[in-house]
């Protein structure tokens, strides 16, 4: 695989992992907000807010954030391999092409493809 595609690749995994944050993490804050506090309240639209456990929250909220920090981490994997990696466009010595180089494995001029 090309090194372009795994920055691609990257980006669309750091980009899927920040939405999946996005998505999520919202029904989480008050949960943060509520951890400086001795009891935990799960709030609803149509009923009173409800105790819960603070513990079994947080595990709700790491459970959660995994998949969202795992693309996160795959993305930046990813971006690292292909920047790291020779790019597209090196070649090596034997395939360029050029005034000096071709494919033509012939070395006297009367056998090249010129006549």
């Amino acid at each position: 695989m090309s090194d372009i595609r795994f920055i691609i690749i990257g980006i669309v995994l750091m980009f899927s992992g920040i939405i999946v944050m996005s998505v999520f993490g919202s029904q989480f804050s008050e949960l943060t907000i509520q951890s400086e506090f001795d009891k935990c309240y799960e709030y609803y639209e149509d009923e009173p807010p409800r105790e819960i456990d603070c513990d079994a929250g947080f595990q709700d909220k790491i459970f959660a954030f995994t998949p969202a920090v795992i693309l996160i981490a795959l993305g930046v994997f990813s971006i690292i391999k292909g920047i790291r990696g020779t790019w597209d466009q090196d070649v090596k010595p034997e395939d360029m092409v050029g005034p000096n180089n071709s494919f033509d494995t012939r070395d006297e001029p009367k056998d090249s493809d010129d006549d």
